[in-house]
């Protein structure tokens, strides 16, 4: 009997659903979904309900009106909070740990390309002008050294890391 009554109800349901789901700001296979679950559960508990296609109306009425009154208290984030770099202690310390290989390497470069690429990575976003006085070379050669510092940090990273496995 009760196969039988779910599978009479579904058509119903459908209909209910989709006529009360947009107004409701609700997925109609969410409302569906959660109709089903407390027809299952009145089921469990009470058997059958004497009016099967009253009772589905109005329990669809009543989870679209709890949809709503939800909707109207939860409120989005402004952005993702997992897209926060600073969004946890686990994120912290991911990218503090970073931090100290990306300086380690560079504290390991030849010639001038330590202090040259320290300075680029300085907190106190010094312009090239301010970069060039303090290492004493002309501002017009800071971008050419900038740019053999960057390959020797590159290739020396590239040994650093481990080859990706092919997966398969």
């Amino acid at each position: 009997m009760t196969h039988e009554m779910l599978a009479t109800l579904r058509p119903l349901l459908v209909a209910e659903v989709s006529a009360e789901a947009y107004a409701a700001g609700a997925e109609a296979g969410d409302l569906e979904q959660a109709v089903w679950l407390r027809l299952l559960e009145r089921l469990d508990t009470d058997g059958p309900p004497v009016d099967p296609e009253g009772w589905l109306r109005s329990a669809v009425r009543f989870e679209a009106r709890l949809s709503r009154r939800k909707a109207r208290v939860e409120q989005p984030y402004g952005a993702e909070p997992a897209t926060d770099p600073a969004s946890g202690p686990e994120q912290q310390a991911l990218t503090a740990a970073h931090r100290r290989a990306l300086h380690t390497a560079v504290r390991r470069l030849p010639g001038r390309c330590p202090r040259l690429l320290a300075a680029l990575l300085s907190p106190q976003d010094l312009t090239y002008r301010e970069i060039a006085g303090e290492l004493g070379i002309s501002q017009g050669s800071l971008g050419p050294e900038r740019s053999r510092c960057l390959g020797c940090l590159r290739r020396l990273l590239g040994t650093e890391v481990a080859a990706r496995e092919p997966r398969g």
